[in-house]
C-alpha cells in the first residue's frame, strides 16, 4: 500500500512539474529573437521541449495507470514509453546538453537566452530530468521488449527528429542549433550518427539498470 501511494504521489507531482515546464516555455515570448535563436516551430524545433512533453504524457500514462491498474493495456504503453522514449531520450538530453554547454555554451544555448530564461528553468529542463527519470526506474518496475523491437523503434523515432531538425534547416535557412552550422555534410553524417549510438547506448543502459534494480521480473527476454 505504501509503495503504491509513493508511487501514485511521484507521478502527479512529476506531470503537475512537467506541466508547469512546457506552460512556462510556451509562454515565453521576445518582441525579437535573441541572437543565435530564429522564431520558426518554436519550442517544437527543440529536443529539450519535445522530451519535456514526453515526460509529461508519460507521467500521465502512470497516473492512468496507478488507477486502473487491471487495465494491461495501458500498463504495457507506459512501460514501452519508458524503456524505448522516456529514459534513453531522457538521458540522452541532459548528457548532450551539458557536455557541449561545458565545451561552448554558444553552440547549444546563447548568453542571450538569460535575459528571456530564468536559470532555475534552465536546471528545471537541462538537469532534474534525469534524477527524476532514475527516481522513476527505481520506484516502478517496467518490461522491456525485446532488445531488437526497442532499438527499432527508438531508431525510427531518432531519424525522424533528425529529418525534423533538417527540414527546419531547409525551411527556415538557419540550423536548430548553432553547432550544426560548423560542421560540412560528411561531418553533419559523423555527428548525427554518433549521436544516434549515443542514445542506443543509453537504452542498453536503462536495460541493464532495470535488469540489475528488478531482476528478470522487469525485463522481457531478449531475441
Amino acid at each position: 500500500m505504501a509503495s503504491t501511494l509513493l508511487s501514485a504521489v511521484f507521478h502527479i507531482t512529476s506531470f503537475g512539474w512537467y506541466l508547469l515546464l512546457v506552460h512556462l516555455l510556451l509562454n515565453t515570448h521576445a518582441d525579437h529573437a535573441p541572437t543565435g535563436v530564429f522564431l520558426y516551430a518554436g519550442q517544437w524545433k527543440y529536443l529539450t521541449f519535445l522530451n519535456l512533453f514526453l515526460q509529461m504524457i508519460f507521467n500521465g500514462l502512470c497516473i492512468l495507470s496507478d488507477i486502473q491498474k487491471q487495465a494491461s493495456w495501458i500498463l504495457c504503453l507506459r512501460d514501452l514509453f519508458f524503456s524505448v522514449l522516456v529514459f534513453p531520450v531522457g538521458t540522452f538530453v541532459v548528457a548532450s546538453f551539458w557536455i557541449l554547454f561545458t565545451l561552448d555554451r554558444s553552440l547549444v544555448y546563447p548568453e542571450a537566452l538569460d535575459k528571456f530564461i530564468p536559470l532555475w528553468v534552465n536546471h528545471a529542463v537541462h538537469t532534474m530530468v534525469l534524477p527524476l527519470v532514475l527516481l522513476e526506474l527505481f520506484i516502478s518496475r517496467h518490461r522491456y521488449p525485446t532488445r531488437r523491437t526497442g532499438l527499432l523503434i527508438l531508431g525510427t523515432v531518432s531519424i525522424s527528429y533528425l529529418l525534423w531538425v533538417l527540414w527546419i534547416y531547409y525551411a527556415a535557412g538557419d540550423w536548430v542549433y548553432p553547432l550544426l552550422g560548423l560542421f560540412n555534410q560528411t561531418g553533419l553524417v559523423v555527428f548525427f550518427s554518433v549521436s544516434l549510438l549515443m542514445v542506443m547506448l543509453l537504452y542498453i543502459l536503462g536495460e541493464q539498470l532495470t535488469l540489475l534494480v528488478w531482476g528478470l521480473t522487469g525485463k522481457a527476454k531478449r531475441s
